[in-house]
């Protein structure tokens, strides 16, 4: 039948042939080839969170477009992998004509949440709240180059990381880098050391969440070139101190979870495994490292640009979209009024601290 249609799927139900339509059209757009946009990233997330849905958008019987989402109650939706994934969005062939609010209508969402939209989602970013600078590193040109760059911007920051590397090395042992390891005890420790960070610094712990270990655990053994997992661990005197584990396409690799020993955090081991992983991505060909939204000085330091994400939600009219605006409108005002006043987000982050170390502590006993 000709015209426009849209067909809901689960992840699972996309065939080969949607797989190259979808990067086919993703390639089309001029996007960057971003992992967490692509399907198996989508279908990773289908096999741990069951309302995770895929709308496929046809012309005239041609694939237009695919958007992936999750729904729950009330009809309320967010993006795939809300969370953790660091773009978000839909994947549609340049001049597909679509309103956002009808794409829910016949996705039967009430609501589409979003805290990591893509810049260039013209789509969706009309409903954006609040643009968010991620920070990113262009190794186009090479590493040495990337370096030279460092040692221009920062020339005390890449001393000091180097100096910290030869001093790990001569008290604790020799200091060894891989990338792309398949060392299941060394992606435990890491999960190990990210809780225990997540608690310290009074944050929600991620790996207590069983979806998140389990969808890990998933794409830490794809070996699709377009979306696979990759381990890197920095290790010293044959143990590993720090440890990262991304998504990684052809052209871009993701920074998702990076975590390191405290016993050795004079070392600043995390700096030392992040300089050595972009010279691995770069001898890979990879051409950008995403670091990620977020504010952290380390970002600041290694990154050459920053491009925009977007946080906000489509709301349609109904109960489900009252719902949505009830439960989550004051948090995400609360969240940004808190991050537009720096100082204010300081003692947050402190007080948060705080709390995490009087967790980690248990309670006190009586006297």
């Amino acid at each position: 039948m000709p015209g426009k249609r849209i067909l809901v799927l689960g992840p699972h139900e996309l065939g080969p042939e949607d797989h190259k339509a979808w990067r086919e059209i993703r390639a089309d757009s001029g996007a960057p080839a971003n992992p967490f946009l692509d399907p198996v990233f989508a279908t990773a997330v289908g096999r741990v969170r069951p309302g995770a849905r895929v709308a496929v958008l046809t012309e005239d019987g041609v694939p237009a477009g695919f958007f992936p989402y999750e729904k729950g109650r009330w009809g309320q939706g967010r993006a795939i992998g809300l969370g953790v994934s660091d773009s978000q969005g839909a994947v549609l062939r340049p001049g597909v004509g679509l309103d956002a609010r009808r794409l829910l209508r016949a996705c039967g969402l009430s609501s589409w949440e979003f805290d990591n939209l893509e810049a260039g989602q013209r789509l969706f970013v009309p409903h954006a709240v609040a643009e968010l600078a991620s920070p990113v590193v262009d190794l186009g040109d090479g590493f040495e180059r990337y370096r030279e760059r460092l040692r221009e911007k920062s020339p005390g920051f890449l001393r000091q990381t180097l100096a910290k590397e030869r001093r790990l090395a001569r008290q604790v042992g020799e200091v060894r880098f891989v990338h792309g390891v398949r060392d299941p005890d060394a992606l435990r420790a890491l999960m190990r050391w990210k809780s225990a960070q997540y608690r310290r610094t009074g944050r929600r712990d991620r790996f207590a969440q069983e979806w998140i270990t389990r969808l890990v655990d998933l794409l830490a053994r794809s070996e699709d070139p377009e979306c696979r997992g990759v381990l890197s661990v920095l290790y010293a005197g044959g143990r590993p101190v720090a440890a990262h584990f991304g998504l990684c396409s052809p052209t871009v690799l993701s920074w998702w979870f990076p975590a390191y020993d405290r016993a050795y955090g004079r070392y600043s081991p995390g700096l030392v495994l992040l300089l050595r992983m972009l010279e691995a991505a770069a001898a890979e060909g990879t051409g950008t490292v995403d670091l990620g939204s977020g504010p952290a000085r380390y970002k600041d330091s290694f990154k050459t640009r920053d491009i925009p994400v977007h946080e906000g939600a489509v709301v349609r009219p109904g109960p489900g979209g009252a719902a949505y605006r009830l439960g989550r409108e004051p948090a995400r005002l609360a969240r940004r009024f808190v991050r537009d006043r720096p100082r204010l987000a300081d003692a947050a982050a402190r007080t948060l601290a705080h709390l995490g170390r009087l967790r980690e502590r248990g309670p006190l006993s009586a006297r």
